[in-house]
């Protein structure tokens, strides 16, 4: 969580009055991957340079792994708690035990949080512990403390970006090499940016754990990750890039959580963006969050989405804020209505075999049901024609209505392949 300070800043200690003459602060480590190796080497070196702005000088106190520590004790010695377990089995009991006991927790955990967030607040405004949780979204982007302290005063109307890095290096590769997708993320699991099983990123699952955090922090109302539809990667083929291109769109994995009329839409899905775009120039591993206010117009934030000294920085980040008081843990949120059914441009693929009149039936069934077309690229004759158009924004209720009477023509050869188009060009 945030760190909900009231603006106070800290004050810079004399190096005379540091570590040596404080008690330090003790920090409880549970689990020692790549993460929590990365936090225990950093939190070692910047210890000092810590001291002389806290007064006091944070050092590692004890580590559970699998093998080696106990929770209890750790707790007990612990002035805070770092989990980087990772999942939520025993991740979750430590948390709450730790928070119920007053202790502070830092987090990275996007899957404790997204499952079971509100039972971690409640625990946390019982007990006074701050919890904090920079480090579960968007890497060392920090999203979650500009949201949660520097836009604390602004009515925020939609959150959405880039924050899974797996899939957006997977997509610039695609799109900069014109290779496929298994060629692509087999690149990525070669360098290292996708993980040998790496299902949770390409299907959507990573990045909808992280909208489901995201929306809860920026509209106050709890969000589960089994209520945030999501959309993944896997069907998208070089073909569609290729059209884009022409297009004048480049692709990307974009999560997106915005007020409606009727309440809150959170999704995950596949989109392309025109050039004007904040995010379209995110690539590689990277990734973005944009933040939208009256107040502000919008702001981008952008950096290394991943990795784990990038991680390790984020998460000492929120062990140095918590270790400045005041601290505040904000109301338990006020459950809003969630929906799905929204107004999107979108791009349509169909492989057809080429005869008259077949773009013309095509439009008249988007037309009929109220869908207008953009622009339209069509290539290929015979048996082998394709028809790459994209659509004026439409309830996509509709828009999914007319794809489904298009895919039972007889001259489509193919199930229509269909994407997100974001058409917002900021200034």
């Amino acid at each position: 969580m945030p760190a909900w300070s009231c603006g106070v800043r800290p004050t810079t200690i004399s190096p005379s009055v540091t570590a040596s003459h404080t008690r330090p602060f003790r920090v409880g480590l549970l689990g020692h991957g790549t993460v929590g190796g990365a936090f225990e080497r950093l939190l070692e070196e910047r210890a000092d340079a810590i001291a002389g702005v806290v007064g006091r000088r944070p050092e590692i106190c004890g580590v559970l792994t699998r093998s080696r520590g106990d929770f209890g004790e750790i707790l007990e010695r612990s002035d805070l708690v770092v989990e980087l377990i990772g999942g939520t089995d025993p991740a979750l009991e430590y948390a709450l035990r730790c928070l119920r006991s007053g202790k502070h927790l830092v987090t990275a955990n996007k899957q404790l949080l997204s499952r079971h967030g509100e039972e971690l607040f409640e625990a946390a405004g019982e007990s006074g512990a701050q919890l904090r949780y920079e480090a579960a979204v968007a890497g060392v982007v920090p999203a979650i403390r500009v949201i949660g302290e520097s836009l604390a005063g602004a009515h925020i109307e939609r959150v959405h970006g880039i924050v899974n890095g797996t899939t957006n290096f997977i997509l610039t590769a695609m799109e900069r090499t014109g290779a496929s997708y298994e060629e692509a993320l087999s690149e990525a699991q070669a360098l290292g940016y996708a993980e040998a099983d790496p299902t949770e990123d390409v299907t959507g699952k990573d990045a909808a754990a992280k909208m489901a955090i995201l929306a809860r922090l920026a509209f106050g109302t709890p969000v589960h990750l089994d209520e945030v539809p999501c959309e993944g990667i896997e069907s998208i083929t070089a073909e569609d890039i290729a059209y884009a291109k022409e297009l004048g769109l480049s692709l990307k994995l974009i999560g997106s959580a915005e007020r409606r009329a009727d309440g809150l839409s959170v999704q995950v899905y596949p989109a392309f963006l025109y050039g004007g775009h904040p995010l379209a120039a995110v690539n590689g591993s990277f990734n973005a969050v944009t933040i939208e206010s009256p107040a502000i117009t919008e702001i981008t934030l952008s950096g290394p989405g991943a990795g784990g000294s990038q991680t390790a920085s984020a998460v000492l980040g929120d062990v140095v804020s918590a270790m400045i008081p005041p601290s505040y843990n904000p109301p338990p949120a006020e459950p809003q209505p969630l929906v799905s059914d929204v107004e999107s441009a979108f791009y349509l693929h169909v492989e057809v075999a080429d005869r008259p009149g077949v773009l013309a039936q095509v439009a008249e069934i988007l037309g009929l049901q109220g869908v207008s077309i953009k622009s339209v690229v069509q290539k290929g004759i015979g048996e082998d024609a394709r028809l790459a158009m994209v659509m004026h924004a439409v309830l996509e209720s509709r828009f999914r209505a007319a794809v489904d009477l298009i895919e039972r023509l007889d001259f489509v050869r193919a199930p229509p392949r269909v994407i997100h188009v974001i058409e917002e060009v900021f200034e």
